[in-house]
């Protein structure tokens, strides 16, 4: 059995506000040095996967900068590797009204290959699985399709692009999208496994039909009207949805804890990203820090709880942050005070600065604003 990876990355970005202005959700900054598409990304070259397509919409470039050829995934392969799928290249204008047109738009590069199996993953999910599980699992079901599902995501508020209930063996028996589902039902992760000639077979069906959503076209249409079979696995580890701003400020400050961090970073598959060489990070005498992540070539003199810092971070004297998110190069000045703040990268603060969000509703400041 072979298997193909597409990751989409662009998903959530009209739900991440300024943070996705000029990236894609794939490329977001995480955890003081990685970006979210580093976990799909390694967790299918943990899993033997080495033919990969990420689907692009727009504002794709910091995503290529960041990955290059693959190299640091093992990626830079004479046959297979990594292949950007860009509506340029596919001959679209990127206005996507669902995954299964994306999906449509990339039919060549499915068409081409010779994969058995397709493992489609969303970017916006961080979690470290083994795919190869998941696959024996879908075989061992004989169902039609395989999602990744989480418990305890389910709470009656979270709106779910997919829940599922199952019977005791797995196999879906209710499907919801688009719902406020209960805590009786799974959350999806935003991960399948289809056979590739299925895949293509669906899509071209549902695409000719006018039927453009992956999980309201392809798996609950296919599980309601034509039959199809859904198999759900159960993911127990570390799973963090970053669909939303505020769903991102939490999770990113929930890496503080020792068992998230353990939970995605100590199971034994590595996380990769790009290499970068920094010198260590600088201490003040007066500099105080507390329960924070921060990252190399960082100049810290003032006070620091609960945040992370990433790259290049400069925290003057008499400066303070509790609960922040500092994205590479940020400057807080003297004397400034932040509070329940997401700063993007190379934001400068003002000296004296006072800044205060909540943590249901952090302040974010775009790139390179001065506040």
């Amino acid at each position: 059995m072979t298997t193909m990876g597409i990751i989409f990355a662009n998903i959530y970005d009209s739900s991440l506000g300024s943070l996705t202005n000029k990236r894609t959700m794939a490329s977001l900054p995480y955890g003081g040095r990685y970006r979210q598409i580093d976990f799909s990304l390694s967790n299918m070259t943990n899993s033997g996967i080495r033919h990969i397509g990420i689907i692009t919409k727009h504002n794709y470039q910091s995503l290529m900068n960041h990955i290059g050829s693959g190299q640091e995934w093992d990626l830079d392969l004479e046959e297979g590797g990594l292949e950007f799928l860009t509506p340029f290249a596919m001959g679209h204008n990127g206005s996507y009204r669902g995954k299964l047109e994306a999906i449509n738009s990339a039919k060549s590069f499915l068409e081409n290959s010779t994969e058995d199996y397709i493992i489609l993953v969303d970017s916006g999910v961080l979690c470290a699985i083994d795919f190869r599980k998941v696959l024996a699992d879908h075989v061992a079901s004989g169902a039609d399709v395989t999602v990744v599902v989480k418990d305890g995501i389910a709470n009656g508020k979270k709106q779910l692009d997919l829940a599922v209930r199952v019977d005791e063996n797995n196999r879906v028996t209710d499907v919801a999208v688009d719902y406020c589902a209960s805590e009786q039902y799974l959350a999806s992760m935003g991960i399948f496994i289809i056979r590739r000639d299925l895949l293509l077979h669906e899509v071209t069906e549902a695409v000719a039909h006018n039927r453009y959503h992956f999980e309201r076209d392809l798996v609950m249409h296919g599980f309601a009207e034509t039959g199809m079979t859904v198999n759900a696995y159960r993911f127990g580890g570390i799973a963090l949805f970053n669909e939303s701003t505020t769903e991102f400020y939490h999770n990113s400050l929930a890496l503080i804890r020792p068992e998230v961090r353990y939970g995605l970073f100590g199971s034994g598959l590595t996380i990769y990203t790009k290499v970068r060489d920094e010198v260590p990070t600088y201490y003040g005498d007066h500099s105080e820090i507390d329960d924070c992540i921060v990252a190399d070539g960082c100049t810290l003199e003032g006070r620091a709880s609960n945040s992370v810092l990433f790259r290049g971070v400069r925290l003057e004297e008499n400066a303070e942050v509790r609960d922040c998110i500092i994205m590479q190069g940020s400057v807080i000045g003297e004397g400034a005070d932040l509070e329940c703040v997401i700063l993007d990268k190379e934001v400068i603060v003002r000296p004296g600065a006072v800044l205060r969000g909540t943590k249901e509703h952090p302040l974010v400041f775009r790139r390179g604003e001065v506040v």
